[in-house]
């Protein structure tokens, strides 16, 4: 499966750098797109994100990895992949999510204001957060963070290193320990079907489920 390996130090050092465009996007939304185009700033920003994305990915294939998204690629793999987006929003969302947002009050109040920035915004936020960020996290914290860390650490270890930076990522208590469960179910994915597109299928569809949620309980309730 790992045809190279990473170390702990460097794989920080991606994970900063993701953290960078991040960052760069999310500044130049705020700063930039919204005040210079008020009517266009969503498509704007979703233009600059795809950008980022790009710019991620050519730096990441000067390190040699290529990310050959659709290899392995099964109809077993599609519907495990399908099995898994369910079983993490029935697990997740319709469960320990609520746990969670008892726990870390604070959290809980950052969580609603991205949920309400969704509402706002629901068909650009749905090209990002359930197409853009489920590629480009798949590439970076399956195929290439986990599948570089079993060679030097084990594949329980790269497991647990790959979900805790994926968790690290999401600066929220509450996103931070479903995106940790979350990671793991997607790293037995990528493990058992050795496909980098199975996991970013599975990661789309259950944000797909969690937006449609959202979105439905947002909704004005018929009277």
């Amino acid at each position: 499966m790992s045809e190279f390996s990473i170390s702990i130090g460097s794989s920080l050092l991606w994970v900063g750098l993701y953290f960078v465009f991040m960052l760069f996007y999310t500044f130049m939304d705020i700063a930039v797109w919204r005040k210079v185009f008020p009517k266009h700033s969503d498509i704007a920003n979703l233009i600059a994100i795809a950008f980022c994305i790009c710019a991620f990915l050519m730096l990441l294939g000067k390190t040699g990895y290529e990310p050959r998204i659709l290899s392995h690629f099964t109809l077993l793999g599609f519907l495990l992949s399908v099995c898994c987006s369910i079983l993490l929003f029935i697990v997740l969302d319709r469960g320990l999510d609520r746990v969670f947002e008892s726990l870390f009050p604070q959290s809980e109040k950052g969580y609603q204001e991205t949920i309400q920035h969704l509402t706002n915004s629901s068909a650009v936020s749905f090209i990002q957060v359930c197409l853009l960020a489920p590629m480009i996290e798949e590439i970076l914290m399956r195929g290439f963070l986990l599948n570089g860390f079993i060679p030097r650490y084990g594949t329980a270890a790269a497991l647990l290193l790959s979900s805790m930076l994926f968790a690290i990522l999401h600066f929220n208590m509450v996103q931070s320990l479903s995106a940790f469960l979350c990671g793991i179910v997607l790293g037995l994915l990528y493990l058992t079907t050795d496909s980098v597109l199975c996991c970013i299928i599975a990661h789309s569809i259950y944000n797909i489920l969690s937006c449609a949620a959202i979105l439905h309980s947002a909704s004005p309730s018929p009277k």
